[in-house]
């Protein structure tokens, strides 16, 4: 049987690695760079070297910036006592895409799953929980991990540990109706987004 070239073989195992690409999806991407101008090619690697050499993680909300602190956190004429949790800094993207939502963010890098070997040490919650902490008068704080099953299972860890701060003004809700049981922010559109945020409830 016929085998492809070790360097076209090399390439569809990169994009294998890749969340989602399975092994003809990566062959296919293969295919069409090997079929596209030279230029177009490099162009693509050095935006790729770019951005990992430029991109740097926000120190107050670890979403992805170009500078040591993200244009949301550092925007005063947004509301610093609201902060959404999510699970990843696409899911920033999506929120914001929306429009309405005038807080600031607080990006967790995942959600606790066992079977992955991810658990609260492994998330921003220490870090959420220190910066709830050193707030005065934070009014509240919106849990919008995705509705799976590990996202359920972390809002409600976080939720427990900043109910032991024992902050009295403190309101911690529930992103609500609007999005299905298994989605992902990443994929909702705008309007069952904003149904969500503004369906939020207590938990």
């Amino acid at each position: 049987m016929a085998e492809f070239p070790k360097v076209i073989k090399d390439v569809i195992n990169s994009f294998e690695r890749l969340p989602g690409i399975g092994p003809k999806g990566a062959a296919r991407l293969a295919f069409y760079l090997l079929n596209t101008p030279r230029t177009y090619v490099k162009e693509l690697a050095d935006c790729l070297v770019k951005m990992k050499d430029e991109i740097k993680i926000c120190r107050t909300c670890f979403s992805v910036s170009e500078k040591e602190v993200c244009a949301i956190c550092s925007d005063e004429r947004r509301d610093h006592f609201i902060i959404c949790v999510v699970e990843r800094a696409i899911d920033v993207m999506a929120i914001e895409n929306m429009g309405g939502f005038k807080g600031v963010y607080h990006v967790l890098g995942g959600v606790i799953n066992p079977l992955d070997h991810i658990g609260p040490e492994d998330l921003k919650i220490n870090e959420l929980v220190e910066r709830v902490r050193k707030i005065d008068n934070m009014a509240e704080i919106i849990l919008a991990t995705n509705p799976t099953m590990e996202g359920e299972a972390t809002a409600l860890y976080i939720k427990k540990k900043l109910e032991d701060l024992k902050l009295e003004n403190l309101k911690i809700t529930r992103i609500g109706s609007g999005l299905p049981m298994g989605a992902d922010l990443e994929y909702a559109d705008q309007a069952t987004l904003s149904r969500a945020l503004d369906g939020r409830r207590d938990i």
